[in-house]
């Protein structure tokens, strides 16, 4: 199934969007240059026929490889456990945000499997690893609400690593924590929980929200540190 799999992936190649893609995400390994779409109409194909084959066979010779072994995680139906044991090994793969992103994206849980998955990201915060930490802080979008909120900016301000990624996945998560709860938001920054750095691009995504009103990022702007590394607000 892979030999065939990987020659559809070939003659889907497109190399206008393989440069493109290539620029948007520098860290990805040989990039084909294949549209997302076209990626998930063929993990859904697999989902529906042998994916047990596909996965145990499966290679990460190539962006779109990998990427694809992470949709088919997503459709399949599956038990919760079964589907968490499939992303617990798929993790380690994950080397860029792309991948990560477009993973957690798929991943769907009923409500009653949220508290499961909860617990189950709790070790993920605890790996220092780039990519460990930015997928277990693109998970905490699916749980923005007003049980948990106040236990996602506890974990964030936990979280020490200043990769890049790791950085603007925690700053988007505040932005987004900001639009549906922004007077907690405002409270979380005010204590200076997070680094400067964390703290400064966490407010700039703020601002650049179009679903944030004025008057809130008039206050959250107050709210920027001083980096020690460049010496301006």
């Amino acid at each position: 199934m892979r030999e065939e799999i990987c020659k559809q992936l070939w003659a889907l190649a497109d190399p206008n969007y393989q440069k493109f893609s290539q620029k948007l995400i520098p860290e990805g390994k040989n990039i084909l240059g294949v549209r997302l779409p076209a990626l998930r109409k063929i993990a859904k194909g697999i989902a529906k026929s042998d994916w047990k084959s596909y996965l145990q066979a499966a290679g990460d010779d190539s962006f779109e490889e990998i990427t694809l072994q992470g949709l088919v995680i997503g459709y399949i139906s599956i038990p919760l456990e079964s589907r968490l044991t499939l992303i617990k090994n798929f993790v380690p793969k994950i080397d860029n945000w792309g991948i990560c992103d477009t993973f957690c994206g798929t991943l769907k849980f009923n409500s009653e499997d949220k508290a499961i998955l909860w617990d189950f990201l709790g070790p993920f915060f605890q790996d220092n690893r780039p990519f460990f930490l930015r997928f277990a802080i693109v998970m905490l979008f699916k749980f923005i609400d007003g049980e948990r909120v106040d236990s996602i900016f506890s974990i964030l301000s936990t979280v020490r690593q200043d990769h890049r990624h790791v950085t603007l996945a925690k700053a988007w998560l505040i932005a987004e924590c900001c639009v549906h709860f922004p007077e907690k938001t405002i409270a979380f920054l005010g204590v200076q929980a997070l680094d400067p750095s964390t703290q400064n691009v966490a407010i700039q995504k703020i601002m650049e929200s179009f679903r944030i009103d004025a008057l809130t990022k008039a206050k959250i702007r107050q709210l920027k540190q001083k980096c020690p590394r460049d010496g301006v607000p």
